[in-house]
């Protein structure tokens, strides 16, 4: 039998627990794989799971601690890595038939580390094709369910991973977000998931080191396990020219509270329409806030769906890029909402990309402004909850009868400044049952305080004891 409990132990208690020798990486191991061979069948969150080598790390990962090795703050902890970072050894597809035996020969930055510092990778978790969607389904490994309804998407492009760490498969696993990659997931999971600022992890599988909307990022059922992870894959790396120096006590930091700090809040970011039972739970959290000393108030903001149909260009153009090459040959066997992707890039041209960064600016100019005057912004991470698990994201383009958009995701906002970190935390549940994230945007390179304000929204219990059942 699957022990749920453990299964739901954080990563930083799994550790200490491992330490202490009350349980052993082994046996941690085992009841992770029991729980993957459980639930999986019915999420399809994992496309690839490293049983025989997973075990036999956590033998090795027992061995080197009986001989008094010093242990890394991971030690024997089970993580999973998405299908689009590569793991040496390992197939790593990115969701598509063009990849479907690609077999990855190195090891980047945030994997290395996070083996240094003694995890263990358990295995690789679905995306969309070349994560190109707010949905987790692919050609090659099909459609990925929420764990809080098995009707309803997790996310993407990270979904995998959102529905790994919700179900209890791993503590902490890894994603990518390119527009809310992470947060999305972690919204509609009820998980963390952050972006932290552009650099703060070094970004090395892409063809481009100076693309300027990537980030990886952890998801994890608790802001300290987020920090943990954080502090262990983070710092300057010359793999990536815009990698950033470490910041000092990620951890540490997490319990100092929000006494006195002023937070703006935007429910809508201007232009968003946002169901009614989301706003409900932002405004439980921003209650929590209130009550820990801090000052909210409300914000208007001067954005408009531009910005998102602007993010939406600088996407097709990250497509055609790096996968156009592939098109002539594969077309047939891409996702269409690649294809088309790709074919909007190639539209494009360098000019109209230009003038793409003069409202980007704009936007920075006003979101410099909410930092001149308060600590962070807030607002919902998506619009809604999790909607079907088969839909696609061209079902949340268009206007209501206001003139605002009916949208999913409220994160590719946040990608066109990237330098400013954003977390999603959940703030319960709607009474259908669907988790509602808050997501935090912090001051530039400030992810310590993203993290901060998103352990004293957990304190307050709107998630707590809360389960999937699953």
């Amino acid at each position: 039998m699957t022990n749920v409990d453990l299964c739901y132990t954080g990563a930083q208690e799994l550790a200490s627990q491992i330490k202490e020798r009350s349980i052993s990486a082994r046996e941690v191991m085992e009841n992770t794989l029991a729980r993957i061979e459980e639930v999986n069948p019915r999420l399809n969150c994992f496309c690839f799971v490293f049983a025989e080598r997973a075990m036999a790390e956590a033998a090795e990962a027992d061995k080197r601690q009986a001989d008094g090795e010093t242990l890394g703050p991971l030690h024997g902890v089970p993580v999973a890595f998405k299908d689009l970072t590569p793991t040496k050894g390992e197939r790593t597809t990115l969701g598509s038939k063009i990849f479907e035996h690609n077999v990855a020969d190195f090891d980047p930055v945030i994997v290395q580390r996070t083996k240094s510092a003694g995890a263990i990778i358990v295995g690789k978790t679905n995306t969309p094709e070349f994560a190109h969607s707010g949905f987790t389904h692919s050609p090659l490994w099909g459609v990925t369910r929420n764990p809080w309804n098995l009707a309803r998407t997790p996310g993407g492009s990270s979904g995998g991973a959102g529905a790994a760490v919700a179900s209890g498969c791993v503590s902490i696993a890894e994603g990518t977000d390119m527009g809310g990659s992470v947060r999305g997931p972690g919204a509609m999971c009820g998980t963390i998931g952050m972006k932290p600022s552009i650099g703060r992890i070094p970004m090395d599988i892409l063809p481009s080191v100076f693309d300027n909307i990537s980030h990886f990022g952890p998801l994890s059922r608790s802001a300290e396990d987020a920090a943990l992870f954080l502090e262990v894959v983070q710092g300057p790396h010359d793999a990536d020219i815009e990698s950033l120096p470490a910041l000092g006590n990620l951890l540490g930091g997490v319990k100092q509270g929000v006494a006195g700090k002023r937070f703006a809040l935007s429910m809508d970011q201007g232009f968003f329409a946002v169901a009614e039972d989301v706003q409900r739970q932002v405004e439980k959290a921003v209650g929590t806030l209130e009550a820990g000393g801090a000052t909210v108030e409300a914000v208007d903001l001067p954005w408009t769906r531009v910005l998102t149909d602007a993010w939406n260009d600088y996407w097709g153009v990250f497509m055609a890029g790096y996968f156009g090459g592939y098109l002539e040959e594969w077309r047939d066997q891409m996702d269409p909402a690649v294809v088309a992707l790709i074919e909007l890039g190639n539209r494009l041209s360098a000019v109209e990309l230009k003038r793409h960064e003069v409202l980007r600016t704009r936007q920075w100019q006003d979101l410099a402004r909410i930092f001149s005057s308060y600590d962070a912004l807030l607002t919902p991470t998506a619009a809604r909850t999790a909607p079907q698990a088969e839909l696609r994201d061209d079902a949340f383009s268009s206007d209501d009868e206001e003139g605002r958009l009916k949208g999913l995701d409220m994160t590719m906002t946040f990608n066109f400044v990237p330098q400013c970190p954003a977390i999603s935390v959940p703030v319960g549940l709607t009474p259908e049952g669907l988790p509602v994230g808050l997501q935090v945007v912090a001051p530039r390179y400030d992810d310590a305080f993203a993290l901060r304000v998103a352990h004293t929204v957990e304190l307050a219990g709107l998630m707590e004891g809360r389960r999937p059942a699953i």
